[in-house]
């Protein structure tokens, strides 16, 4: 296996799509891909990624927040996402580490603007406060039907053994999350540079390629020219 990097050309690889997708899957089978390139890479989630955003995550997706509404929900995320990018993204970035994100800021602009409401003007200042000039140099959306992804979801938390029927979001009805899955795809239309929209319902093994081939597409340089 080649020596990681250590500097130089790190990229930001965000994850995107609804409930029940494959994101955080497929974001540790880009992980060990990276890896077994020779780059050094880190994942990381959101809300998450440090303690302080971490206790967010957990105050939001326990349902604590909703009775605030999506515009708190929104102030919230962009805080967790402040001290996530300051502590954690950047500095790895400017180790030269690759940093690879299940869900960023394009999840609060589905979900707390186009679906929850929240004005686009308070959702963009939110964005260039929390982000701080590191916006990712690919995003992910990985899509899918979600009445196949709640039949997902609903065996995870069989095997899993959870004694409730989702978070605060995996509740919410199928016309909520239909809606959701078509303004991911609107926010990948209105930015065909950064964002990819890879079909998500097909095998594990198959969608890892998928992403794969264009992650080496994508940077072929950073890879080495490695093929695809």
């Amino acid at each position: 296996m080649p020596e990681p990097q250590s500097s130089g050309g790190a990229r930001f690889i965000t994850f995107e799509g609804g409930e029940g997708v494959g994101k955080s899957t497929q974001v540790k089978r880009l992980l060990a891909r990276l890896n077994e390139a020779g780059i050094d890479a880190v994942r990381t989630r959101e809300p998450g990624g440090t303690p302080k955003a971490e206790a967010i995550r957990s105050f939001i997706l326990q349902g604590r927040s909703e009775s605030w509404g999506a515009g708190a929900e929104a102030v919230l995320f962009a805080s967790a996402r402040f001290d996530h990018v300051n502590q954690l993204i950047a500095p790895n970035l400017e180790a030269g580490r690759w940093v690879l994100c299940d869900r960023f800021h394009d999840s609060t602009r589905a979900y707390q603007g186009l679906t929850g409401g929240v004005d686009d003007t308070l959702i963009a200042a939110l964005e260039e406060l929390a982000l701080n000039g590191h916006s990712p140099d690919l995003t992910i959306v990985l899509d899918m039907d979600p009445e196949v992804a709640f039949r997902r979801v609903e065996t995870r938390a069989v095997e899993e053994a959870l004694t409730s029927t989702g978070d605060r979001f995996e509740k919410e009805d199928l016309v909520w999350h239909r809606r959701l899955r078509d303004n991911f795809l609107a926010i990948a239309q209105a930015n065909p540079g950064r964002c990819v929209v890879i079909p998500a319902d097909q095998p594990e093994a198959a969608l890892e390629e998928n992403i794969w081939q264009v992650v080496s597409q994508r940077f072929a340089e950073q890879l080495g020219g490695q093929p695809a």
